[in-house]
């Protein structure tokens, strides 16, 4: 039996105009911590891609150009779209608490 690791993740989700549509994706892409991207137009879902997490920046998009045309064709055709996107969600460390004792006159 093998142990999966429990990975929490957050989902933030933004409208976007169509003509916005490729820029804000490249961006999503570049800060490497996206999981999976999801454009939705009228709660239906137009196009949905996975990403690698921790791959960002120029490696991303050569591997990712395939996509970026697709999401591109898709920016032509519509007008408002909600983009998706599920994160990693950062791990809260506990913060240790050091009471201070004030001196009274």
């Amino acid at each position: 039996m093998i142990d999966k690791e429990t990975v929490r993740t957050q989902m933030d989700e933004m409208k976007v105009k169509g003509n916005q549509l490729v820029g804000k994706v490249k961006e999503i892409i570049e800060e490497g911590n996206a999981r999976r991207v999801t454009i939705r137009k009228d709660g239906r879902t137009m196009l949905e891609f996975p990403l690698s997490v921790g791959v960002g920046g120029a490696t991303a998009a050569v591997f990712l150009m395939p996509t970026l045309a697709a999401v591109g064709a898709l920016a032509a055709l519509v007008t408002d779209v909600d983009v998706i996107v599920e994160r990693v969600a950062e791990e809260v460390k506990d913060v240790e608490v050091e009471e201070v004792e004030s001196e009274k006159e």
